[in-house]
């Protein structure tokens, strides 16, 4: 784990909990010892491990900097699938610097399955500490996909037959499981597609647009 995680990181502070166990527990660390701590708001600051107990610890601020880290913006429209498959292949997508995701309701979308915002943000929240990303991945939804390409015009969408991706772009749109309805497509004015024969689950896909534009 790069950093840790603080939402009002203090002068001095107490550490409890999952960070406690983490440093004490897993990395073992002793008093004098350093650790970087985060807000996620581009800002690091150093703590000197000062005392430790059997279920806290006691922090001393003794720096802090700005990191300048910057990533290319990449928004992705993802209709939405099983909240599951979506929670499995998150960490890669923070990983790869995805910077948006909005969820979107599209017909195909599998409305059974309620996404949890703080689910999501605890998912981001431990990818980001061990990457060591500064800044949380933006979340959004959106109650259709006509909705989506109003507010996202220059939105490029992926689906069969499409031009081959080449090259970087800001936003990107991948389907759910059976695709996008005959309706849905009528709203496109075109396309962009995987060079392979093969049906990508949305998952595979969505990490793969990530990956193709981004690394």
């Amino acid at each position: 784990m790069q950093l840790i995680y603080e939402k009002n990181p203090q002068n001095s502070m107490t550490i409890t909990g999952d960070n406690y166990k983490y440093l004490f527990k897993v990395r073992r660390l002793k008093v004098g010892d350093e650790v970087n701590i985060t807000d996620f708001k581009g800002i690091i600051y150093k703590y000197k491990i000062t005392n430790i107990s059997k279920k806290d610890a006691n922090l001393l601020k003794i720096d802090e900097s700005k990191i300048e880290q910057i990533l290319k913006p990449f928004h992705i429209g993802w209709c939405q699938i099983d909240t599951k498959n979506i929670e499995k292949v998150l960490p890669s997508l923070n990983e790869i610097g995805v910077t948006k995701i909005t969820f979107i309701e599209c017909d195909r979308s599998q409305r059974n399955f309620k996404i949890k915002l703080d689910r999501i943000e605890k998912i981001l929240i431990n990818s980001s500490q061990q990457c060591g990303r500064l800044k949380l991945m933006e979340i959004e939804f959106c109650e259709s996909l006509d909705k989506f390409l109003q507010n996202y015009p220059e939105a490029k969408v992926c689906d069969f037959g499409g031009e081959k991706i080449n090259g970087y772009f800001k936003v990107g749109v991948v389907g759910c499981e059976g695709g996008f309805s005959q309706r849905e497509r009528e709203l496109f004015t075109s396309t962009i597609a995987f060079e392979t024969p093969l049906i990508l689950r949305s998952e595979s896909a969505v990490v793969s647009l990530a990956s193709k534009v981004l690394l």
